[in-house]
């Protein structure tokens, strides 16, 4: 084989269109857009116009809102929680709270707070403080001899950049 032999499969390459260059390139004068008016022109599109009729989007219902106060939790297993003791990641004595999640590695960032769901089950006794935990995540944690405790949810900050 020489370097003269070398060359790209058949049709992987493709030539870019030359717009504008005459009749029989099939795609000359007008360059395939058409008459005259704003589609003709670059940089102008009317999305969704609809002729001078009300357009779809508008006739449609608006619906719902954002909840500006609204506190975004990140939700853990406790069988996340159970692989990370097993995994010696937490320790049993400690009490375990978001900042003692987020250094071992089990959680990436707290949020506004962190809230304990129930999946799973836990052998080892834990004092947890977290800022929301289910009914059925309590249940099991004190059925192992532990104990949970609700924190107040975090303020957020209004003037500060996050």
């Amino acid at each position: 084989m020489k370097l003269s032999d070398i060359a790209d499969n058949a049709g992987s390459r493709k030539k870019r269109m030359r717009v504008g260059r005459g009749i029989g390139s099939g795609k000359g004068k007008t360059s395939g857009r058409g008459g005259k008016g704003q589609t003709a022109r670059s940089g102008v599109r009317i999305k969704g116009f609809e002729g001078g009729q009300m357009p779809l989007h508008r006739r449609l219902p608006k619906r719902g809102f954002n909840n500006i106060f609204r506190l975004d939790f990140v939700e853990i297993n406790l069988d996340r929680i159970q692989q990370a003791i097993d995994a010696k990641l937490l320790d049993t004595k400690d009490t375990v709270t978001a900042e003692t999640l987020v250094k071992a590695g089990v959680l990436r960032r707290a949020r506004d707070g962190v809230r304990l769901l129930g999946r799973g089950e836990i052998k080892a006794k834990l004092n947890i403080e977290v800022h929301g935990a289910s009914k059925s995540a309590v249940a099991a944690v004190e059925k192992a001899g532990g104990s949970v405790k609700i924190l107040a949810p975090a303020e957020k900050d209004e003037g500060e950049a996050a």
